[in-house]
């Protein structure tokens, strides 16, 4: 199947010749059909799938051959769950849409609303935003939903998880009935159902990928340690190939930054990411990596989602994610597009049951290997009586994996962070709606 045979502009597939798509993949041939035909989708798909161009693709589309308006409201909208997911979905609307006249902008938090207040005055035609941001500038009034034709809800599952849902049924009241509704996630859960049928007419459901699968060509390694010497057998795996580029992912925010201080000392080119950095060092750091400025990126699992990098080699997890999902997520990162990968876990004796969760999830074993001098004191159980670290409560000084703390509340669930702008929003949301 080709492109064309979707029935694609020529100005679309002009751009995607430029970018080197030679042909669409599963989701991407299963949704453009059906979105150029108008109706609402319900679409899943995992990371790294080609997703953003499945729904990106028809829009622009949609928008150039409907015709422009003579209003400055935004004619569609897609929301995003973190800041780094919009502006690589703007990244990608751009380099789709370079022939044709379709303005586009994204609102989110942790930078100045003057800036996306002066664009939205002078007229786009897609808005990619964060919920609570973007409640920010309803509050204020400097946008207007009232012209919305396209909605757009992008990792619907992950804003779920980051207790957005009462912001998205506030954005949703204040967008017109008569629209299309696209909602892409990783998989079609409950919540995602219920959510679906609150405010989609008649979808039509596309799975390409079964939940939870990782590609083919990620090769799984776990090196068992003791947790104080996790961060010397971190070191030696990275300065196995000090040239290579590696997604490092932490638990904490706090245990990031501190990785990333003890790298440094070691002479390593390192930066870190979460939601405790502002929005021009999370930017500088990402476009750091992709340039090669930096050769480690240490990430919490804000990064899971929503960053793109093209034949990133490997993913590390110096700790392992409280819930086995987000490991899914994690290595989502690399063995992208056919290219190989390689997804490499230290594991200490204490995260032996979040290790056993994880190969039950994946239905496949994974290597188990010893690094000479890093021997763990302990063997690394995964049977059902594996120990498996509690959220809520500290773990014993003396096994507690260096550079971590206290894991998160309730409100950081399934390993995920929140979006700055998300914490101000959801105290408004509990007070009385006659003082909202």
């Amino acid at each position: 199947m080709s492109f064309e045979s979707l029935g694609l502009a020529p100005a679309l597939l002009r751009a995607l010749a430029e970018q080197g798509y030679a042909e669409p993949t599963p989701i991407q041939a299963a949704a453009i059909p059906v979105v150029l035909e108008g109706g609402d989708l319900l679409a899943a798909a995992q990371t790294g799938t080609g997703k953003t161009a499945a729904f990106s693709l028809p829009l622009l589309q949609h928008l150039s051959t409907a015709g422009a308006t003579q209003t400055r409201r935004p004619r569609a909208l897609v929301l995003t769950p973190t800041r780094e997911l919009a502006a690589q979905v703007h990244d990608n609307l751009r380099d789709y849409g370079k022939h044709l006249r379709i303005s586009s902008t994204t609102i989110f938090g942790g930078v100045s609303m003057g800036p996306q207040m002066q664009a939205l005055r002078r007229g786009v035609d897609i808005v990619i935003a964060t919920p609570g941001r973007l409640i920010d500038h309803m509050q204020q009034r400097s946008i207007d939903l009232s012209g919305v034709e396209v909605l757009v809800l992008d990792e619907a599952d992950r804003m779920l998880d980051m207790g957005f849902l009462p912001a998205l049924k506030r954005i949703l009241a204040a967008l017109p009935r008569q629209r299309q509704t696209l909602l892409f996630s990783a998989t079609f859960a409950p919540p995602i159902k219920a959510l679906a049928l609150q405010f989609m007419h008649q979808p039509r459901e596309v799975s390409v990928t079964p939940p939870n699968t990782v590609a083919t060509t990620v090769t799984h390694h776990v090196h068992p340690v003791d947790a104080a010497n996790k961060r010397d057998l971190l070191l030696h795996v990275l300065a196995q190939d000090s040239r290579r580029q590696t997604l490092v992912f932490s638990r904490t925010k706090h245990g990031a930054d501190k990785l990333v201080r003890y790298l440094e000392t070691a002479g390593m080119r390192a930066a870190a990411i979460h939601g405790n950095k502002s929005q021009n060092a999370r930017t500088r750091a990402l476009s750091d990596f992709k340039s090669g400025r930096i050769t480690v990126l240490v990430a919490t699992d804000i990064a899971a989602r929503g960053i793109d990098i093209d034949q990133l080699p490997i993913v590390i997890n110096y700790d392992l994610p409280m819930v086995a999902e987000d490991y899914v997520h994690r290595i989502g990162r690399t063995g992208r597009a056919g290219a190989d990968g390689m997804a490499v876990s230290l594991v200490s004796h204490e995260e032996a049951g979040l290790l056993r969760d994880i190969r039950k999830l994946l239905k496949q074993d994974i290597a188990v290997s010893e690094v000479p001098g890093f021997e763990p004191s302990h063997p690394l159980r995964t049977d059902a009586n594996a120990p498996k670290p509690v959220q809520g409560q500290r773990q014993p000084r003396q096994a507690r994996p260096q550079g971590s703390h206290r894991p998160h509340n309730n409100n950081h669930a399934h390993g995920s962070e929140r979006p700055a702008e998300g914490n101000r929003k959801r105290r408004r949301q509990r007070r009385p709606a006659a003082k909202a």
